[in-house]
């Protein structure tokens, strides 16, 4: 009996290639011109007229640059979805397997979006396995528009399964999967360009490091954990900052109260989590601002956190503005310029994280019409955890589901859904799961026939015909 989830890998599964027409409509190749498929598209659009559109396809996929604005350049998009042969999920198969040779045998059939897997099984082994198909190619790394006409950066094929990242029983006897990069130095293939920052990894394995023996509840615990590293790094650097300047001024002052000695959770009634995070976030438009221009702010990546870390650990010189004479004056600026800014209160310390992301889920058909909206979702709520911790949270993402199971007494397993069983707004198990899933409680899940004939609430028979 085995067990199994999995955490988004992120490949870079998509290049854009620069396509070259004659004037008779044909793409240049390496084996001279040829004519593109064409499809002609009719969407169908509720009170309105339809929309009809024509669709080139190269080689490499279709022509997006209709969808670009201000781009002239015949672009085509070539993406692993495209390949109908990539898009197997035997599931069927995953479920059935009793052992870690018979689940990665399943999971080198997968096709579908590239996911980090991790494993266990009854007898007290675990794994790791990298699934899906990600693309090879003949030269260049895929981060910008390349010539498609001479097959100099084509797709060659997918990395082979056998040479994707796995192990199996690691000698520290611990594994965690959290969108960090998962290929040591060395590596044979490119996988991703960009990784997600590894503070919510490392903070998994820090956990894990504790060395008691877990239960469920420690396990969600782990899962719900709302401590960001990042954020108290820079704390700590803004809190020192200030408390080094000549003449901080009192909302400097009042802010550096807050942040001392603040322990990094993300707690949505902490000011000190807010003053932190739009500190750092201010920081780095200082830093970076007078590099790259103001339209960077459009720009977010996974190593932003990192990389402005590393900045001011190291006091590079390249990187302090002109305008500041050390990077405690820039450490400074950037919470003055928190503390200043028209969203701000008066009272600080009523500042809380909570107001800062409020989710809310909404129906995915009902959400956009103001009166439906109100029954339908969940309504706002003020949330703790932060886009860097183990709970991972935003206004539009989170944890689709949390996951706990005990080889000892598989009874003692317990799963929670972010909204509940049913779909149908009629059901009283539509939104039922939500409660717990927001305060971060969760469902046990019977296995045994006793337990789930115990539990059991209504029998549903499907009898063929």
């Amino acid at each position: 009996m085995v067990a199994w989830g999995f955490t988004n890998l992120g490949p870079d599964v998509q290049d854009l290639f620069v396509e070259q027409f004659n004037s008779a409509g044909e793409v240049a190749t390496p084996k001279g011109w040829q004519a593109p498929e064409k499809t002609h598209e009719v969407i169908h659009v509720k009170g309105k007229r339809d929309e009809a559109f024509d669709v080139r396809v190269t080689r490499h996929g279709p022509i997006i640059t209709p969808i670009l604005e201000g781009e002239t350049r015949q672009l085509a998009l070539q993406w692993t979805i495209y390949d109908t042969e990539t898009l197997g999920i035997p599931f069927l198969e995953i479920n059935s397997a009793r052992n870690w040779h018979e689940f990665r045998t399943a999971f080198s059939r997968f096709g579908g979006p590239s996911q980090n897997v991790v494993y266990a099984d009854v007898d007290g082994h675990i794994g790791y396995q990298a699934t899906g198909k990600i693309p090879v190619r003949a030269s260049g790394d895929g981060l910008s528009p390349q010539s498609g006409a001479d097959g100099a950066h084509d797709w060659t094929g997918y990395v082979p399964f056998d040479q994707l990242p796995s192990i199996y029983d690691p000698p520290s006897g611990l594994l965690a999967t959290a969108n960090g990069r998962i290929t040591p130095h060395g590596y044979p293939h490119l996988l991703a360009n960009v990784w997600w920052a590894p503070y919510r990894t490392s903070r998994i394995f820090h956990l894990l490091e504790q060395g008691h023996k877990f239960q469920p509840a420690d396990m969600l615990a782990i899962q719900t954990d709302i401590t960001s590293e990042l954020e108290r790094f820079f704390s700590d650097r803004f809190v020192y900052a200030v408390d080094h300047s000549k003449s901080p001024s009192l909302r400097l002052r009042q802010a550096a109260e807050i942040m001392r000695g603040w322990d990094g959770r993300m707690e949505k009634n902490s000011s000190a989590a807010t003053l932190a995070y739009w500190s750092r976030r201010n920081l780095m438009k200082l830093i970076l601002s007078p590099k790259m221009g103001d339209d960077f702010v459009n720009y977010d990546w996974g190593l932003s956190g990192p990389a402005l870390e590393g900045i001011i650990t190291h006091k590079s010189p390249r990187w302090l503005p002109q305008a500041y004479g050390s990077y405690d004056d820039v450490l400074i600026a950037a919470v003055q310029k928190t503390v200043d800014s028209d969203r701000a209160p008066r009272d600080l310390k009523k500042w809380i994280w909570g107001s800062q992301f409020p989710i809310e889920v909404q129906h995915p058909l009902f959400g956009s019409i103001p009166l439906l909206s109100h029954f339908t979702g969940t309504g706002l709520h003020l949330q703790s955890g932060s886009g860097s911790t183990v709970k991972q949270v935003g206004t539009t993402f989170g944890p689709s589901e949390r996951l706990t199971v005990d080889f000892s007494n598989l009874d003692r397993s317990t799963l929670n859904i972010v909204i509940g069983q049913s779909g149908h707004l009629f059901s009283i198990h539509y939104k039922d799961q939500f409660p717990a899933w927001y305060e971060g409680s969760t469902f046990p899940v019977p296995f045994s026939e006793a337990a789930v004939n115990a539990q059991v609430e209504h029998w549903l028979t499907l009898q063929p015909q």
